[in-house]
C-alpha cells in the first residue's frame, strides 16, 4: 500500500517540543472547519489515528499530512507565511515541502528504525502492571504494545494487516511532561517486520509530535 506524505519544514525558526501544541492550536483555531487539523467536532475529541501530525525535531517544526491530510498541509504551506504563538506573530516564509508516494504495510525483511520524540506506550492502566515486571517481561509488554500501536494505526489508514508482525526492540526509558502530568516515555531503536514511513508517529499523542520514528540507514 502507498501513502500520500506531505511534509512541511519550517527552516527559518527554532522551537522546542512542546510548541508543537501550540501550532497544532493556532492551525486548528485558524481552519476550525478542518476538523482533520485539531481531531474535534462538536467540542468532542474524535478517537482516529491523526492525519495531521505536529512534531518538533531537533528545534525545527515539522508538520506532516497523510493521505486526505496531504493535499491540506501542502495548501497551508503554499499560502500561509505566518503563524501566531501566544502574542507572538512568527514569519514562516523559508519552509520546504516535500510530497510523495511511500510503502506502508508488512514487510518481507526486517526494518530497523529509531524513535525521533519519545513513544508514550503506558496508560494509566498498564503502568503499574509494568513498574511490577521483570527486566524479560518488560520488554516482552512493550513488543506487544509496539505491534499492538502499528495494527491500531493501520487500522486509521485503512490497511488490513493481514500477516504477524514481528518485532525486535532496544530502548530506554525517559520521563516525559504531557500538560505538566508526568508519563513514562521510551527512547532508542526497534525492529519490524514493517514498512513505515519516516517521520509518522506511534503511540499516544501522537499529533503533538510523540512517538516520531525513522529508518535507521
Amino acid at each position: 500500500m502507498k501513502l500520500n506524505i506531505c511534509r512541511l519544514e519550517l527552516l527559518n525558526i527554532k522551537m522546542k517540543p512542546r510548541d508543537s501544541e501550540k501550532i497544532r492550536g493556532y492551525l486548528g483555531h485558524k481552519y476550525e472547519e478542518l476538523d482533520i487539523l485539531h481531531n474535534h467536532k462538536n467540542n468532542k475529541f474524535i478517537y482516529r489515528y491523526p492525519k495531521v501530525q505536529y512534531k518538533i525535531i531537533n528545534n525545527k517544526p515539522i508538520i506532516l499530512g497523510i493521505n486526505d491530510g496531504a493535499n491540506i498541509i501542502t495548501n497551508i504551506g503554499i499560502n500561509d507565511d505566518m503563524l501566531i504563538i501566544g502574542d507572538k506573530s512568527i514569519n514562516t516564509f523559508e519552509k520546504k515541502i516535500s510530497i510523495n508516494n511511500n510503502e506502508y504495510g508488512i514487510s518481507a525483511d526486517y526494518i530497523k528504525y529509531e524513535f525521533l520524540s519519545p513513544w508514550v506506550a503506558l496508560n494509566q492502566k498498564n503502568i503499574d502492571i509494568y513498574r511490577n515486571c521483570s527486566d524479560m517481561e518488560k520488554e516482552e509488554m512493550l513488543k506487544k504494545i509496539l505491534i499492538g500501536n502499528i495494527i491500531s494505526m493501520s487500522k486509521g489508514l485503512n490497511y488490513t494487516v493481514s500477516d504477524e508482525v514481528k518485532c525486535w526492540v532496544n530502548l530506554k526509558k525517559v520521563d516525559v511532561n504531557i500538560k505538566n502530568i508526568k508519563h513514562t516515555g521510551f527512547m532508542g531503536e526497534f525492529k519490524v517486520n514493517f514498512s513505515i514511513p519516516d517521520y509518522l508517529g506511534l503511540g499516544k499523542n501522537v499529533s503533538k509530535g510523540f512517538g516520531t520514528i525513522k529508518k535507521c540507514r
